[in-house]
């Protein structure tokens, strides 16, 4: 953005992760004044003995996030704000599965908790701006008077599927210090600077579950979800039992426990009537869909139809595409080649070159 940042009192989102720590020895490089923010989102049920391996959760996290700013100089404060994490973003990952959609809580959480709440928080501190270790780059047009976002110069760990969300309020108080860094270069300068994060592994996984575990985590939150019913092929046949329509989703093969002639995939699931709806893979593929809960960054409401590559999940390819508005509100999306396994939950999120146009949750496709 064109502003002169060392006037400026700017918070940085620490993880303990190299990304969040660089992002923080970058800004106290060029002479910002600067101080540390952690906020604990999540504490581990004991029901289950794994601790989960992700960004901003518990006191690992703080703490690791407290020596790395210590190591930089500047002040460093850890808040709970694990009640208002389970009301929003665990809360609606759990509605999501009961209502038969694969949600990502990581859309919600950027969106109301790490650019919503914690913006708050920081401000409240003193801090005019919020810096995170996101690979982001934000852009302000003068002509519009809107922040833009774009890809990240790398591509690889671009995210702006995952900041579709951010509105222009959120984006004004923002700073994404790796928008033209890639990964190999962010560990080289966590080493030069000396930080213990520079070799942390990766977070792959969703943060408040278990790698691999979030069946276990729906269980042990959400027994209603582990009801059995029937699994049904195309013509409404009833072929086998799922163990809880949370515990599958649309392209899923694996686990339907089903003889058949042909591989059988997860085509729909119909929380109503507690029903999975499998079929051949070619009944995976559709032209069309339907979002809901849109947001675009360059403009407020989509008013005619545009050309744009969309996304169906993070990392998933952009394929061509066109965006519609529709009499009530949503935007519907057709694509120039049918696409595998559209599932309902997930964001579908449009670009216009690298420029992020907006995106929504995907209703369905059927």
């Amino acid at each position: 953005m064109d502003l002169d940042i060392t006037d400026h009192t700017i918070a940085v989102a620490m993880s303990g992760g190299v990304d969040s720590s660089v992002a923080a020895a970058l800004l106290v490089s060029q002479g910002c004044k600067v101080f540390g923010i952690t906020m604990t989102t999540w504490h581990w049920p004991k029901s289950i003995d794994e601790d989960p391996k992700g960004d901003c959760l518990g006191d690992e996290a703080a703490d690791s996030a407290a020596r790395v700013a210590h190591s930089l100089g500047i002040d460093h404060v850890a808040i709970d704000l694990s009640e208002e994490f389970r009301e929003t973003v665990v809360a609606d990952f759990a509605e999501g599965y009961a209502h038969g959609y694969t949600p990502n809580p990581c859309v919600v959480c950027n969106d109301l908790i790490k650019f919503g709440l914690l913006h708050y928080k920081a401000a409240e501190l003193g801090a005019d701006l919020v810096a995170t270790g996101h690979y982001v780059k934000l852009r302000h047009d003068s002509v519009s008077g809107r922040c833009l976002l774009f890809r990240a110069a790398d591509a690889n760990k671009d995210q702006t599927y995952m900041l579709y969300r951010l509105k222009q309020d959120q984006l004004a108080r923002s700073l994404f210090p790796l928008g033209d860094l890639s990964k190999a270069e962010v560990r080289k300068i966590a080493k030069t600077f000396g930080l213990e994060a520079a070799d942390k592994p990766e977070s792959q996984e969703i943060c408040f579950v278990p790698p691999g575990k979030y069946r276990d985590f729906l269980s042990s939150q959400y027994p209603s979800l582990n009801t059995p019913g029937p699994i049904v092929n195309t013509e409404g046949q009833v072929i086998g039992e799922h163990m809880g329509t949370a515990m599958y989703t649309v392209g899923q093969r694996k686990g339907l426990n089903i003889s058949a002639d042909q591989p059988l995939y997860v085509l729909e699931i119909r929380p109503v009537s507690n029903t999975i709806v499998v079929g051949p893979v070619e009944s995976l593929y559709s032209s069309s869909l339907q979002v809901h809960s849109t947001n675009f960054v360059p403009f407020d409401t989509l008013r005619n139809e545009m050309e744009v590559q969309a996304k169906i999940r993070y990392r998933s390819p952009a394929s061509k595409a066109s965006i519609a508005p529709m009499p009530d509100g949503s935007v519907r999306v057709e694509f120039v080649e049918p696409q595998r396994a559209i599932t309902p939950g997930q964001s579908a999120v449009f670009y216009d070159g690298d420029l992020l146009v907006g995106g929504g949750i995907i209703s369905g496709n059927r």
